[in-house]
């Protein structure tokens, strides 16, 4: 009878790593984790929606699921509501792995306090407001203000190179377009989606037309797969599209493209219309968020049609 032996122990140091937004920000910080989970033991402290982005991309790297209270959309600071006893048994269940190092990408004094607070021996972010006394390693912002270039800053500060993703061209006729986002201000109207889709069609395209209600995280990541080009809103999918190696095509309101537009050499978006008070934070002033809805399907269509060129 064949025996088979346990794997050897891993004694490579631990990592840990937070990223407590939304799928997007997950999504441009999977470079990152692949490349330190090389390196060592990696764990990721971020939303439970990251659970299968990591088994599709990086499996080695322990997720830790918690939604932090500060990243609701509303009421993020009613103290009396957060979930204290959750928040306690993530510190301690943390601080119980003996970080060798602990590493954000977001300038946000709260995750330099979470680092802290979990014991990591080297704490590593960008300082705001204060913060730079929770970290022994404080960062100076790049020059570039894409957030991919915050997590190249934060690799190369602990001696790792990481490149820019570089996947090999797609050639094919399928389209995916997911008309879906978390916050109206990111919502362009879906009839205008269906009104790009049917141009598509006409054109030759084949088009599968996604909203929010497209199933399972990994069942929507197995048909952007399948994708040769994406067309969707400033959202979760279309960062997902780009880490599997599709090109995207972003509709953006309310946030700057260069800060946040989807991580692929062919990434293409139009953006949205003036307004005093971009960026808004996911906060509309006005009763819609014109910044977006004043885009119209013909100016779409140009610039679309000009990139599927």
């Amino acid at each position: 009878m064949q025996s088979f032996s346990p794997p050897p122990p891993d004694h490579r140091p631990r990592l840990l790593v937070l990223e407590l937004w939304g799928l997007g920000d997950v999504a441009l910080a999977i470079p990152f984790l692949v490349l330190a989970a090389r390196h060592v033991r990696v764990t990721l402290v971020a939303k439970p929606a990251a659970a299968p982005l990591l088994q599709r991309f990086c499996p080695e790297v322990e997720l830790i699921p918690f939604t932090a209270p500060w990243t609701a959309f509303r009421g993020k600071y009613r103290l009396h509501r957060w979930p204290w006893l959750e928040l306690s048994a993530l510190l301690g269940g943390l601080r119980r792995r003996r970080f060798a190092a602990a590493v954000s990408a977001r300038p946000d004094p709260r995750d330099h306090a979470l680092m802290a607070a979990a014991g990591g021996k080297l704490r590593v972010g960008f300082p705001r407001a204060g913060s730079r006394a929770l970290l022994n390693l404080a960062l100076a912002r790049p020059a570039a203000p894409h957030r991919f270039a915050y997590w190249q800053t934060a690799a190369a500060a602990l001696g790792w190179a990481l490149p820019a993703p570089a996947p090999a061209p797609r050639t094919g006729r399928q389209i995916v377009i997911h008309t879906g986002a978390a916050q109206p201000t990111r919502r362009w109207p879906r009839e205008r989606f269906e009104e790009i889709a049917a141009h598509l069609r006409t054109a030759g395209w084949q088009v599968t037309l996604l909203d929010e209600r497209a199933g399972q995280l990994d069942e929507l990541i197995a048909t952007l797969a399948t994708a040769d080009r994406f067309i969707g809103n400033d959202s979760g999918p279309g960062h997902v599209a780009a880490l599997l190696g599709v090109p995207t095509f972003t509709i953006i309101g309310s946030h700057p493209p260069e800060h946040f537009h989807p991580l692929h050499p062919q990434a293409a978006w139009i953006e949205g219309t003036p307004c005093p008070f971009k960026p808004c934070s996911d906060y509309c002033h006005f009763a819609e968020p014109h910044c977006i809805t004043s885009i119209t399907t013909g100016a779409v269509w140009t610039r679309l049609s000009r990139w599927l060129a």
